[in-house]
């Protein structure tokens, strides 16, 4: 078991890396009830599905700016729990202004959409930081931690939501937002017990902070590998991902109503979490491209196999199955990406991994949501588990250097930004 699970006796070597994961799992269940508030609220308010849709872009906006930013100061600023207490510190107020207007009543909707942008901004760059951060922390156990990490994100994805729901249906949504408050409350504290996390040194003084952003853009178009992760995961979360189906999939087809809507949403996180805590093996494995290529292969075929299902369970089981295949593909494209990115460049580096891992599930809304139009959900769901993998194909061909990164050969990359094609 030691090869398989996750080892958790890293938390009991390694202090700051337990202050910073577990700080990480608070924040993170009081983050999914909000997630689920959010919404919630504003359909009550409007009864509008399409303003509950708007969300979704209202968020997009504030979370590319603050990746772009937040990545490039990430790797300037003298100590970088700075910058995390600075979107910590956002999200919790928000939280408490959002938790303050449902206690009044009825807030406007115009101002739950300013502060559900707030919130995205502040989460994106608490996340972008600690992106950063974690490698430094871990040393030379960072597949390890890696996998930890991740592992704990998805526990909190599988257990938030229903806690949120269970909290809104005793206390109403103002109890989920105190819920987010107060985790990221304890994110605080746990974040000012860390030691200074400084950036990598630099020979020279920064450059202006968009040229900054320009360089790290650079470095992730001129790595091959780089390139490869980030496509590969696009290919899967545009094509692949139908989770705006699952409530047309559970009241449509399987007659599952709200309940059914659940499970195929905590299926695939549920599959995930236990694939992610199953990953001590990752540790010690070579050919991580070629994982990833195979994990995003077997993504493919259990969503289209799930489209195919005649019973809502069995659609859960296969969602099951590709959410531990996209846990999988997730921990090593991060192992990939952080071993080839230079300290000076990490920050950067995960804004733009933030945008892929944000962009790829909602523009995979978009086109669920056309193809079901023109079709069936059915249909939507087993084409694009199909073309999610012949895209695999084509990204194999475009980049392959994803194929070919080596785990055990340490890349090559200069502190300057200079890229190696592993």
């Amino acid at each position: 078991m030691a090869r398989v699970t996750v080892d958790l006796g890293l938390l009991r070597e390694n202090r700051s890396l337990r202050l910073l994961i577990l700080g990480e799992l608070f924040s993170g269940l009081g983050a999914q009830a909000a997630l689920v508030a959010i919404p919630f609220q504003v359909y009550l308010l409007t009864h509008s599905a399409a303003l509950v849709g708007l969300l979704g872009v209202v968020e997009l906006i504030p979370i590319v700016v603050g990746s772009l930013l937040g990545g490039a100061v990430a790797d300037r600023v003298d100590d970088r729990r700075r910058l995390m207490l600075t979107g910590q510190a956002v999200v919790m107020l928000s939280a408490v202004a959002l938790a303050a207007g449902a206690i009044h009543g009825k807030p406007p909707v115009w101002l739950i959409f300013i502060l559900a942008a707030t919130v995205a901004t502040g989460s994106t760059i608490d996340n972008i930081t600690r992106s950063a951060v974690l490698p430094a922390l871990a040393g030379n156990r960072f597949r390890a931690a890696l996998s930890l990490s991740y592992g704990l994100h998805q526990t909190a994805a599988v257990v938030g939501p229903g806690l949120g729901g269970l909290v809104i249906a005793w206390q109403g949504v103002s109890a989920a937002f105190v819920a987010d408050a107060i985790g990221f409350i304890l994110m605080i504290v746990v974040t000012l017990a860390l030691p200074k996390l400084p950036p990598a040194p630099v020979d020279e003084e920064h450059p202006p902070i968009l040229r900054s952003i320009g360089e790290g853009l650079r470095f992730v178009r001129g790595n091959q590998a780089l390139m490869g992760s980030f496509a590969i995961d696009l290919v899967a979360m545009t094509f692949g991902m139908p989770r705006a189906l699952f409530a047309v999939l559970a009241l449509t087809v399987y007659d599952a109503g709200a309940s059914g809507t659940g499970l195929l949403y905590a299926a695939v996180s549920a599959g995930a979490t236990v694939a992610a805590l199953t990953t001590g093996w990752v540790e010690h494995a070579r050919w991580l491209g070629r994982i990833v290529i195979g994990c995003v292969l077997a993504w493919g075929a259990a969503i289209t196999a799930a489209g195919l299902m005649p019973t809502l369970w069995l659609a859960a089981i296969c969602l099951a199955i590709a959410g531990g295949a996209d846990s999988v593909s997730a921990v090593c494209r991060s192992i990939i990406n952080q071993t080839i990115t230079p300290e000076a460049l990490r920050g950067r580096m995960s804004a733009t991994f933030t945008l892929v891992v944000t962009s790829g599930p909602r523009l995979g809304d978009l086109e669920s949501g056309i193809a079901a139009s023109l079709t069936t959900a059915g249909v939507a769901v087993v084409s694009g588990g199909l073309a999610c993998i012949a895209g695999v194909f084509v990204v194999m061909a475009a980049f392959p250097a994803l194929a070919a990164f080596d785990g055990r050969r340490e890349p090559v990359a200069a502190a300057t930004g200079s890229s190696s094609t592993a």
